[in-house]
């Protein structure tokens, strides 16, 4: 048996078998630039595999060796990696800037970061390992480009419309390129320096040559734009770096506008954070001490089961334990199923986090009745749940040595679940306003019941909401 073999037999004892089989084909017969930056939402979607099996696959994949995983800052206007990491812990800056869009970006887990994997080169090497040998459309897709846009298989006939001039530079060297520019914006852009000088070019045709030199460096220069007028230029480039360049002059025309809008849904930071397998993977190595990373949306659940202090009064501590236990492990696994993680469990109490507000719902409403069958089946009828239910911006941290959240919306909502009745879920307006939330409470013939209430450190009076 060989060591990929052993590998993919090992990730059987954790994964569905539908997702290993089709990740043990793929790594025997896909070719190199499958392998690269691979996206499980798409791949889920093209192989007609549950989303969340794909991922849990991948990331138990990760952990034997056999993938890779990369936390991709992307450009959300042109899909360019702005950065690649291997880890969370090296993003740190609080804004990235794209050379290619000249534009900049706050630092937020939402839609700014992609989560891909790529194949270890202990199980199969490909092209990607070594991106100096790509050839320049290879480098692009594989290297540049996010899992974000959608290429075409023909990408090198693409690049050929949207392309004036281009030139693999290698280390030290220097190149002349002679050419004539046409009217409209031009960018000179290199993807491995993110080296980028736009070109304004307008007016009466030059009668002379025009000039133009670029020097590439490890660091990146934000640079004006410069204006020339239609006709010959002389562009002289120097590569300072330790490796090639592939410096092109680009035209912003329609073609380059379709390829960038060519988009598919990606496997984000914020969505991975709240994936059950991940966090019992990384729950204590995600973040460095001190690092705060920004989420602008989140949906906190904090949950507490009531009466367990009597519970243990009237049942014994033994049985009562098995119970709360029990209720711990029916609550994550349902928390799991609506793509949520929890976070930590604090007494008899469970805080979890979801992407969206209707999947915290939805888990709350079978949490609840989860409750009740248990309480029934085990003749403890006094069983329920009270939940709290928020959704806003928050940070990522580091607390206790565990990846945990921090902010105004973890506050509210564990102050919103000390509002729930036996049995109740108290939601708060942003929660009940989102439209899938609200489609789902219309559909489960839940009217929610709306109120005004004080809460303990927040000065303002708030809306809030309880579901029946």
């Amino acid at each position: 048996m060989s060591e990929a073999e052993t590998l993919f037999a090992a990730l059987r004892q954790s994964s569905g078998d539908d997702a290993v089989t089709m990740l043990e084909r793929m790594v025997r017969d896909a070719p190199d630039h499958a392998l690269t930056k691979i996206n499980a939402l798409d791949l889920a979607a093209k192989e007609g595999i549950g989303e969340e099996q794909v991922i849990a696959a991948l990331l138990n994949a990760v952990g034997l060796g056999i993938f890779e995983m990369s936390w991709n800052v992307m450009c959300p206007s042109c899909a360019g990696v702005i950065s690649a990491n291997k880890s969370l812990k090296t993003l740190d800056r609080a804004q990235y800037h794209c050379a290619f869009c000249a534009a900049g970006y706050e630092t937020t887990l939402d839609n700014l970061v992609e989560v891909t994997f790529t194949v270890s080169p202990r199980v199969r090497k490909i092209a990607a390992h070594n991106p100096d040998a790509l050839p320049a459309a290879e480098y692009y897709r594989q290297i540049f480009w996010s899992s974000a846009i959608d290429l075409p298989a023909d990408l090198e006939k693409l690049l050929r419309e949207v392309t004036l001039e281009s030139i693999d530079l290698p280390s030290g060297e220097r190149a002349i390129l002679s050419l004539r520019l046409p009217e409209g914006t031009l960018i000179v852009f290199d993807p491995v320096t993110h080296t980028a000088q736009f070109l304004d070019v307008r007016g009466e045709e030059a009668s002379e040559r025009q000039n133009l030199s670029m020097i590439f460096k490890n660091v990146q220069v934000p640079a004006e734009t410069l204006a020339f007028r239609p006709g010959p230029l002389r562009l002289a480039l120097e590569n300072r770096t330790d490796s090639r360049v592939l410096p092109a002059i680009w035209i912003a025309n329609q073609a380059l506008d379709g390829l960038l809008k060519r988009r598919k849904p990606i496997l984000n930071a914020k969505r991975l954070l709240t994936n059950q397998t991940f966090r019992d993977i990384y729950r204590t190595d995600t973040l460095a001490i001190g690092q705060r990373l920004k989420i602008m949306s989140l949906t906190f659940l904090f949950s507490d089961l009531k009466g367990s202090t009597a519970l243990y009064d009237r049942v014994g501590d033994l049985v009562a334990f098995d119970l709360v236990n029990e209720h711990f492990r029916l609550l994550q696994k349902i928390i799991a199923s609506e793509r949520g993680a929890v976070v930590k469990t604090i007494g008899d109490a469970v805080m979890a986090t979801f992407e969206t507000p209707d999947r915290a719902i939805a888990a709350a409403i079978r949490m609840r009745e989860a409750m009740s069958d248990l309480g029934a089946e085990r003749a403890h009828q006094s069983l329920h749940l009270k939940m709290g239910i928020h959704e806003g911006s928050c940070l990522a941290v580091t607390l206790n040595d565990q990846q945990d959240y921090f902010g105004q919306t973890v506050n509210i909502a564990s102050r919103v679940q000390g509002l729930a009745a036996s049995r109740s879920i108290v939601v708060t307006e942003p929660v009940v306003e989102n439209a899938q939330a609200s489609a789902l409470l219309e559909n489960s013939g839940l009217k929610p019941t709306l109120r005004r209430v004080a809460l303990s450190g927040i000065a303002a009076e708030m809306s809030v909401y309880e579901i029946p």
